[in-house]
């Protein structure tokens, strides 16, 4: 086992949840959000699947991310290269997805584009270091674990809350 073996089960690990906790949500329950400065589920789920494909696919591959090459940019009718980081909380609150379905299938091409590309490196591609705005320089290693895996787990808690906040359990 190597860290390749590790990052691979996290980032399947996250995927996999998201997926069981939007499942079986209804497009109101996706999209809602309590009053104040919080966001929608849906949002969170955009961001951290939006986040893997931008930072997998453009950043390091220096190709279209599936968002586009998938054509999902035009089913959604979201921002083209926008994924979350930078948005005014208005634009934030304002995003919706109603095809649950469909974001699920969106979650499954990045995800298997992410563990496709994960299994190909080499453990020294993962040593170099990658600049990160804003967060700085680090290995390559560790933008896939605090960039994508850690910062995916944080919003997959920032779902359960809101799914239990309207009375629903969440499953882990």
């Amino acid at each position: 086992m190597d860290i390749r073996d590790v990052l691979i089960d996290g980032i399947s690990q996250l995927n996999e949840w998201l997926d069981d906790n939007i499942k079986d949500l209804t497009p109101e329950q996706f999209n809602w959000r309590p009053d104040g400065k919080m966001v929608s589920a849906a949002f969170a789920a955009w961001h951290v699947v939006r986040t893997q494909d931008n930072v997998n696919n453009f950043v390091f591959q220096r190709k279209n991310p599936v968002w586009i090459e998938g054509g999902y940019v035009e089913k959604f009718g979201l921002p083209k290269v926008e994924q979350g980081t930078g948005m005014t909380l208005a634009d934030a609150q304002a995003l919706r997805i109603d095809d649950i379905g469909l974001f699920r299938e969106y979650n499954a091409a990045v995800a298997k584009e992410v563990t496709t590309f994960l299994k190909s490196v080499s453990l020294e591609w993962l040593e170099e270091i990658q600049m990160v705005r804003p967060l700085g320089e680090m290995p390559k290693w560790k933008v896939f674990r605090q960039v994508l895996m850690t910062h995916g787990f944080m919003h997959l808690g920032e779902i359960n809350a809101l799914k239990g906040m309207q009375g629903m359990q969440f499953s882990i």
